[in-house]
């Protein structure tokens, strides 16, 4: 051997190559030497041809992985492979691998295989979940699945937006001048009173505004945080498990199913028609194919549109594109509802009058100030042409200017937006509590006006806890403890039909332990019949066969098949599971309890027929498996693509499966009823099963015309349109519907003039969700792409849930409408007295501080007080609030105006009588009125808990946050007229005068119980003023 070659081969071997080659006689046997020359002879020659560049393997530059070429074997000295943070992987190159779809880099680095062994996964069982600091160690290399958000809006970003309001800053800008013209004239110590007193009154103003936009912007937070968080399905352990998405971690085995999230990047390690909705990401509404050889790569925030797979994460949060992109997007929190937007324009309409009244108070006691007629408190003129200086015109002409701004404030109803934002956001939180998150804050009040409630059977009338209860192989019932008696070859054949034909999975820790079953409701109880009952071991088969193609189940189809390969034979079959009269269709025969295969006739199909019919009538969900054995030439179309035989199958046998009612399901839906809300049944299920579901809930009533009341899909389809918007609200059930017959049904109620709320869970649900007016997605069975289309998710998909959030709804609306009557009185009373009290007199009774705190307690205090009354069972004894109905009721109407009128008239007999009646100064007496308009407004507070119902302290108890609104406004309104007297401008009072204004002001309780017993016509009032127009035109 050359010394070229053995420093070459040296250099090849490691420094260990002159020991592999050093003479071995003096120290082995004769057979040992054998061996050490073979071992030579084999590790050098392939040392040599390493040599020849021709021969040398494509090597890749990667730093993931550091692979090795074949003859490194030779070495005697270990591998040094470099590791990076622990893992034999490189985050960067995890991130652009999957970002590229680079399937070539991917097969360098050794395929989806190699990056999970590189990563510590078992491809099988997944991480050890139960190893805390594996998780750790983790979250350190490659970081957590959340993603950064933009800094939430503080505290003062809320302060600045009501500081930007006009009414708030004209205030300021008066205020200001008044200061600075009251210290010049009277000093430090006592000129900064008045200024000092309107700046005051502002701040806390601005800072109860602030306060309340800010709690509810961290309430929106809360919520977005829970329902971000969703429940993911990972195998952890070689059990699968659901983990909150948050704590999903690089090298975690995820099970991806039809409706899904992706919740991280990976790659595919198995899957069976998996196809991918990329359009959030790339905007494609096509959907994507993905598979292992071929197209492994999936993208977190996509959803899965078809099939089931597991896949591998190999980035996540930030290192994703989702994670990327979605810290970039704020949430909304400024979304108007349809309430809020009425709301606005009523505010803009009284606003409108209020500064028509403001200036008219302006201009009016502009010209008495300047013409002599207005007088000091020593009864001399204010103003005597060039004698006046001119600091006091300034400071009367501002004073004028802030008691007419302080109009404007008081007549603009600010408190409606803001009672709405605290309602909504009370409800929010309360119904969170009731199982009922709200994803859009439009459905809170729009539910208070739903007609039409469609709603699915499985899970959400029902309680999805299938049991399987009867079985039929062939036209025999058999019971469980006959199994035994079924010939083994069926036996077989039906546990290869529930083993490898299911979404779900078996798995057993020990054989001591128990066995644990996943996958959906459905899926789990055949699996567990199949367990149990005929003692299968799903692993055993699953290993018997491969699998080679997947048809997965949808709402469509009904049904789910496989094409199997066993091993022992090399035969190939193919299996089909789903709905039994769809099964039954595809089937030509029929397999008995004793193995023997007969013909189905016709007489054979009717008997088959009835026994569906027969379990379906008991409630029963009826399952049908089929089988065939299929010529390996049969197992491909034309296109090379493998194929699924649908016709000439062996009927395998039929499973009925018990799903009860939920508890308390026919009361929620009684209580529907009898709101005037019409309850419709849409299911997937048999005509059979939908009607004693339906009548089991109450929703047919024993001895009804079924005539039009129970309808099959098919048949709603196949109408006219005429047809179905003249025989839609006679349907009460749809069997064997899909979700475009669902979607047509929504569509036909709107057009009818009804607002419907509609339950789904589906992926195909989506379209009907949005086209609803409310749509309600289930929490537990809904998949994400379901509740992204809906307005409110049921957490516990319980129907008496969603009852709860008809009542909700109502609630709102009738909580918005107690607080806009309150309000109104005030409005009409204080802008009559300043108005009256302006014209006749010249001067306002309620000073810019003290209507700045009348407007903080109908406005704030009052808003909190009022919006948060909980809903009560009289809320459902009402029929639903039309889309059209006036905001403002003729029972409102009816209850604010006598108030207004006594308050008013009461008030300008203390302006114009007060002082001559009582024997008291000018201040005494504007402090008696406001005093005795405070506390009116206190009282009419109770008044207004009632829009109806005579007696307005019932269930005021159960509400701590009123009493104590109406404690903390009592005991302010002491401070303000005994304590506060400099900055309100008020004198104090003795226990006569207190007794008079509360006097005055109690009589507000009879007047309230009085006018509730006037009755009030249907119509609403405005609509014969439009009449009367209509007719003069």
């Amino acid at each position: 051997m050359s010394s070229s070659t053995f420093s070459a081969l040296q250099e090849k071997l490691g420094s260990n190559v002159g020991l592999i080659l050093d003479d071995p006689s003096s120290s082995l046997g004769i057979s040992k030497r054998k061996w050490h020359s073979a071992f030579i002879t084999i590790y050098c020659s392939r040392a040599f041809l390493s040599l020849q560049p021709s021969t040398l393997p494509k090597h890749t530059n990667s730093k993931f992985i550091s692979r090795t070429l074949s003859y490194t074997i030779v070495r005697v000295e270990p591998v040094t492979v470099p590791i990076i943070n622990g893992f034999k992987a490189d985050q960067q190159i995890l991130t652009e691998l999957v970002k590229e779809k680079n399937l070539n880099h991917l097969q360098e680095l050794g395929g989806v295989a190699e990056l999970a062994s590189a990563l510590k996964t078992d491809a099988e069982h997944g991480i050890n979940g139960d190893d805390a600091e594996d998780i750790a160690h983790r979250h350190k290399a490659f970081g957590s699945n959340t993603y950064k958000k933009p800094p939430t809006q503080g505290f003062l970003h809320f302060v600045w937006e009501a500081f930007k309001d006009l009414t708030i800053l004209i205030l300021l800008g008066c205020a200001a001048l008044s200061l600075g013209f009251g210290i010049k004239e009277h000093g430090l110590k006592e000129g900064w009173i008045d200024g000092g007193s309107i700046c005051l009154a502002v701040i806390l103003v601005i800072s109860v505004s602030a306060i309340s936009n800010y709690r509810q912007s961290r309430q929106f937070d809360k919520l977005s945080k829970v329902s971000n968080n969703l429940q993911i399905e990972a195998v952890r352990n070689g059990r699968r498990q659901l983990i909150s998405i948050f704590e999903i971690v690089v090298g975690d085995v995820i099970c991806l199913k039809i409706g899904d999230q992706v919740p991280a990047d990976g790659l595919l390690l198995e899957g069976h028609s998996l196809s991918v909705d990329e359009s959030s990401m790339t905007g494609e509404s096509d959907h994507v194919e993905v598979s292992v050889h071929e197209n492994p790569f999936l993208f977190s925030g996509t959803k899965i549109a078809d099939g089931y797979g597991r896949m591998l994460v190999t980035s996540v949060g930030m290192n994703t594109n989702w994670g990327a992109m979605m810290s970039q997007i704020s949430q909304d929190t400024s979304e108007k509802t349809p309430l809020q937007a009425r709301l606005d324009k009523l505010t803009s309409s009284i606003g409108k009058v209020g500064l028509a009244v403001a200036f008219f108070v302006l201009v009016v006691m502009l010209v008495r100030y300047f013409t002599g007629n207005t007088e000091d408190e020593n009864g001399n003129k204010e103003y005597n042409g060039s004698k006046t200086k001119s600091d006091d015109i300034t400071n009367a002409v501002i004073g004028i200017v802030a008691a007419a701004v302080t109009i404007v404030v008081v007549a603009i109803p600010e408190g409606l937006p803001l009672a709405v934002t605290l309602t909504l956001a009370y409800s929010m939180k309360r119904m969170m509590v009731d199982n009922a998150m709200v994803r859009k804050l439009s459905a809170c009040e729009t539910m208070g006006s739903a007609t039409t409630i469609c709603t699915d059977k499985t899970g959400t009338l029902t309680m999805n806890q299938m049991k399987v209860t009867k079985f039929w192989l062939g036209k025999e019932s058999v019971e469980e403890e006959a199994y035994s008696s079924i010939s083994p070859d069926v036996v077989d054949l039906i546990q290869e039909a529930v083993a490898l034909n299911t979404t779900g999975s078996v798995y057993r820790p020990s054989l001591d332990s128990e066995i644990e079953i996943s996958g959906s409701p459905t899926e789990k109880a055949i699996l567990s019949w199949a367990v149990h009952g005929s003692k299968m071991d799903m692993e055993i088969v699953v290993k018997s066969c491969s699998i080679l193609h997947v048809e997965a189940f949808n709402s469509k189809k009904k049904q789910s098949g496989v094409l199997v390969k066993r091993k022992a034979d090399d035969s190939i079959h193919v299996h089909w599971k789903g709905a039994a009269e769809m099964i039954l269709a595809m089937c030509t025969s029929y397999y008995n309890a004793s193995g023997l295969v007969k013909d189905i006739g016709e007489d054979e199909k009717r008997k088959f027929e009835q026994i569906i019919q027969g379990m379906a009538a008991s409630s029963l969900r009826c399952i049908a498996f089929a089988h065939k054995q299929v010529p390996a030439e049969e197992q491909l179309n034309a296109d090379q693509k493998f194929v699924l035989k649908e016709d000439g199958l062996t009927l395998l046998g039929l499973v009925g499966l018990k799903d009860p009612c939920r508890p308390g399901v026919k009361k929620a839906v009684e209580e529907c009823q009898n709101a005037g809300v019409n309850v419709k049944m849409i299911t997937g299920d048999n005509v059979f099963t939908a009607k004693a579901i339906a009548t089991e809930c109450g929703i047919l009533r024993p001895g009804q015309d079924m005539f039009g009341a129970v309808i099959e899909g098919v048949e709603f389809r196949s109408y006219t349109p005429e047809e179905r918007l003249e025989k839609v609200e006679k349907i009460c059930v749809m069997a064997r519907s899909s979700p475009f017959d669902k979607l047509l049904m929504v569509q036909c109620l709107k057009q009818k003039g009804h607002v419907v709320a509609v339950t789904g869970d589906g992926t195909n649900d989506a379209p009907a969700l949005k086209e609803a007016d409310i749509g309600l997605s289930m929490g537990i069975q809904g998949t994400e792409v379901a509740k992204e289309s809906s307005d409110i998710v049921i957490m516990d998909d319980n129907f008496a849930s969603v009852a709860t959030v008809l009542m909700w709804g109502r609630c709102v609306y009738n909580n918005i409408q107690k607080f806009i009557q309150f309000q109104l009185t005030v409005n009409v009373a204080a802008l009559v007295i300043n108005f009256v009290a302006a014209v006749s007199a010249g001067q306002v009774p309620l000073t810019a501080v003290q209507l700045l705190w009348v407007n903080l307690i109908m406005d704030t205090l009052g808003a909190l007080a009022l919006a948060t009354e909980k809903p009560t069972k009289e809320l459902m004894e009402k029929p639903p609030v039309g889309r059209t109905v006036p905001l403002i009721t003729n029972i409102m109407w009816r209850n604010l105006l006598p108030q207004a009128l006594y308050q008013i008239t009461v008030l300008l007999i203390l302006q114009f009588r007060g002082k001559a009646f009582f024997g008291v100064s000018d201040k005494v007496k504007d402090t008696l009125i406001f005093n005795t308009f405070v506390l009116c407004q206190i009282f009419n507070e109770f008044n207004a808990r009632k829009l109806e119902k005579k007696n307005v302290f019932k269930g005021i108890h159960t509400n701590k946050l009123f009493m104590g609104i109406i404690a903390v406004t009592i005991v302010l309104q002491v401070l303000m007229v005994e304590v506060l007297k400099k900055f309100a401008d008020t004198e104090r009072l003795n226990w006569g005068q207190w007794g008079l204004c509360i006097g005055i002001a109690v009589i507000s309780w009879p007047i309230g119980w009085l006018v509730k017993c006037m009755p009030v016509p249907a119509k609403p009032i405005f609509s014969y003023l439009k009449k009367k127009n209509k007719h003069s035109v």
